[in-house]
């Protein structure tokens, strides 16, 4: 198992790395249930913290959580989150991403007892270790959707309750109503926008950055060439166009300092990310178990200052072409 720290000042032990479990719905290229459950199954052996959305495959991707939960001999963190709506029949907010579509977003108090309630169904737990506004909606204030989330709490049905895709004002007017335990944000040696302001306030308040995409979509492994039709990067203006390879070509020493080091480049770059502080978990995902294990002993990479800085230099704040999700 690796090492657990707390998330966050008020929050649980769990895994110095998470497993996104997006990246079981298809979205980067086909998967199966069978081998998806392997591939959950090998992330909670290891400790890690399981971070699903009721929106990824509305619904499916939580009830493969379900399945890999109810089989295993440990029972694992599990975090899922709500906010995007998947039913046609519910309304919500348009959030235009950047990414050529726009999301539509549902933080009433209503909306989120009832997915929670689905959640936790799909999920085949009592109560849910960490929950996620996925989002927050414009036409909703976060306290009024933080005091929703709160009331789940004393019910006992959640534990934990967390943010993602915030602003540092929003973190703060949410933390006012209930303590916030993590925050979920994208962040990477190619997306660096959360140190700015985003991370000193999440330490000011003691709050977990739980760094989703830790690497880029797959391009810090140093694999990703070309994307196949129907995969869900062909969305991301970093990887359209001659954006791909740009990206590729500025990330690229990075593989050579890799090789140095006798590690993968998705272990250097986690590597890095577990460096910037133990108060950060970031979460990649992988739909082979092989690869959660080469992702896990990122944990025990040490990176002395000189290489560090060598891989900030290169990976320096805009050095990739391209917007990024909302």
């Amino acid at each position: 198992m690796i090492k657990q720290l707390p998330l966050g000042n008020n929050g649980p032990l769990t895994g110095r790395l998470g497993y996104g479990a997006m990246v079981l719905e298809g979205y980067y290229g086909a998967s199966d249930d069978s081998t998806a459950v392997q591939a959950l199954a090998k992330a909670i052996e290891l400790g890690m913290l399981i971070d699903s959305a009721d929106a990824y495959g509305a619904g499916h991707n939580e009830s493969l959580a379900g399945q890999a939960i109810k089989a295993a001999s440990s029972k694992p963190l599990v975090a899922t989150k709500f906010g995007i709506v998947f039913d046609e029949g519910i309304t919500g907010t348009e959030l235009p991403t950047g990414w050529g579509f726009s999301l539509n977003i549902n933080g009433t108090p209503e909306y989120a007892e009832k997915a929670l309630d689905a959640s936790l169904t799909r999920l085949g737990v009592d109560a849910v270790d960490l929950w996620y506004a996925h989002y927050p909606d414009p036409s909703v204030p976060v306290e009024e959707t933080v005091g929703a989330m709160s009331k789940a709490v004393e019910r006992g049905k959640v534990k934990y309750l967390g943010l993602s895709n915030v602003t540092e004002d929003d973190v703060r007017r949410a933390h006012a109503v209930h303590p916030i335990s993590a925050v979920q944000y994208e962040y990477s040696l190619w997306r660096r926008e959360a140190e700015t302001e985003l991370l000193p306030t999440l330490r000011e308040l003691g709050i977990a950055l739980v760094g989703w995409s830790p690497l880029g979509g797959g391009l810090l492994t140093g694999t990703v060439r070309s994307l196949d039709e129907g995969d869900f990067r062909h969305n991301n203006p970093r990887y359209s166009g001659d954006n791909l390879k740009l990206n590729r070509e500025r990330f690229s020493p990075l593989i050579d300092i890799a090789d140095s080091l006798h590690i993968s480049p998705a272990q250097l770059a986690l590597a890095w990310i577990l460096h910037q502080g133990e108060d950060i978990f970031p979460i990649p995902g992988s739909r082979k178990p092989e690869r959660l294990e080469e992702n896990a002993a990122a944990v025990d990479v040490v990176l002395d200052q000189s290489v560090l800085d060598e891989i900030s230099r290169i990976a320096a704040p805009g050095t990739a072409v391209g917007a990024t999700l909302v």
